[in-house]
């Protein structure tokens, strides 16, 4: 019963190693507690794109499978993927650049 739970690691980690320029680099660790399974996926900071897709639409492909595997299995299936260190994507409070919606508009050059 161990390795039809684990199904859900070894699709994720299939599916990632074929999208990814570096597959060497995939991980993923699976954690069962209260809450239900969380698999969390690190991969090389080059293929973040990959993996998170236009919007955001590979990432949530990916949790949409999970979570059917997880349902097949009577479990609750989230995925985290961690951002890699050195990660050149600003954060939440570098985003801001702090002007108002007029101050931009008064700067465009039309």
């Amino acid at each position: 019963m161990t390795e039809e739970r684990a199904t859900d690691k070894d699709f994720l980690e299939y599916a990632v190693k074929a999208l990814v320029d570096h597959p060497e680099d995939v991980k993923v660790e699976r954690k069962i507690d209260e809450m239900g399974v969380l698999i969390t996926l690190d991969v090389n900071p080059a293929d973040m794109g990959m993996v998170i897709g236009r919007e955001g639409q590979t990432a949530k492909a990916l949790r949409t499978i999970l979570r059917v595997i997880g349902a097949r299995n009577n479990a609750r299936v989230n995925l985290k993927i961690n951002e890699p260190e050195g990660s050149s994507r600003p954060r939440k409070e570098e985003k801001s650049s702090g002007k108002s919606i007029d101050d931009v508009v008064g700067d465009l050059n039309i």
